[in-house]
């Protein structure tokens, strides 16, 4: 399982509560979710109690897929995030505070999609990988992972996603490496409106990549 999937870290902030007059100044009506549609981005929520979430953007990965407290407080992230909202909501510049910070890993694999395998003769199957997205697509996991477990032959168990695994990520010290340049050629591809260099390119061709 560990070739197959890593740990990334993920951060969040969480403001105080808006008041009605700041709530009015942002327009956000309807108060849906939202992301932006940068390969590195942010998604954002507003909470029953008028905070708002937002967090994304910066997914670290660390050395032999570390993971620990010691991760989950990283200045550089945070400030990155803080900066990103004022820019976001600059009405709320100097008129807000952020109430609460946190971080967590998130499992991933190369091709951003969950991946299954099986243990004891197929008597125990795991799935993982669902690269923050599993809230909602765990209950597809779950739902193959039975499947798989009682010998199933449908179109679930048929999908490539569920049979075939993805690419394993290399060893270290290559693995890292690889992470951190494929992460440069991320914000320099949202640096110049979206404009993919070869190696992004290369990663697309291959269903490969690393992402926030």
């Amino acid at each position: 399982m560990k070739k197959y999937i890593i740990p990334v870290y993920d951060h969040v902030l969480m403001t105080e509560p808006l008041s009605k007059d700041q709530m009015d100044s942002i327009g956000w009506k309807r108060r849906q979710g939202a992301s932006d549609s940068s390969n590195q981005f942010h998604y954002y929520r507003l909470t029953k109690d008028n905070r708002i979430l937002w967090g994304g953007w910066d997914a670290n990965y660390y050395k032999n897929s570390g993971i620990g407290p010691e991760y989950e407080e990283r200045f550089e992230s945070h400030q990155l995030l803080s900066n990103h909202f004022f820019e976001s909501f600059p009405q709320l510049e100097g008129n807000i505070k952020f109430t609460h910070r946190w971080a967590g890993p998130i499992g991933t694999t190369s091709q951003f999609a969950a991946t299954f395998g099986k243990k004891f003769n197929g008597k125990l199957v795991w799935v993982g990988g669902h690269t923050g997205l599993g809230v909602g697509a765990s209950r597809f996991g779950a739902r193959a992972a039975l499947d798989l477990v009682d010998e199933k032959d449908n179109e679930i168990t048929r999908l490539r996603m569920v049979h075939k695994k993805p690419m394993p990520f290399p060893p270290e010290p290559f693995r890292h490496f690889l992470i951190q340049y494929t992460k440069r050629r991320i914000a320099h591809s949202d640096a110049n409106d979206g404009r993919r260099g070869i190696w992004l390119r290369t990663l697309d061709s291959l269903g490969l990549g690393f992402d926030s």
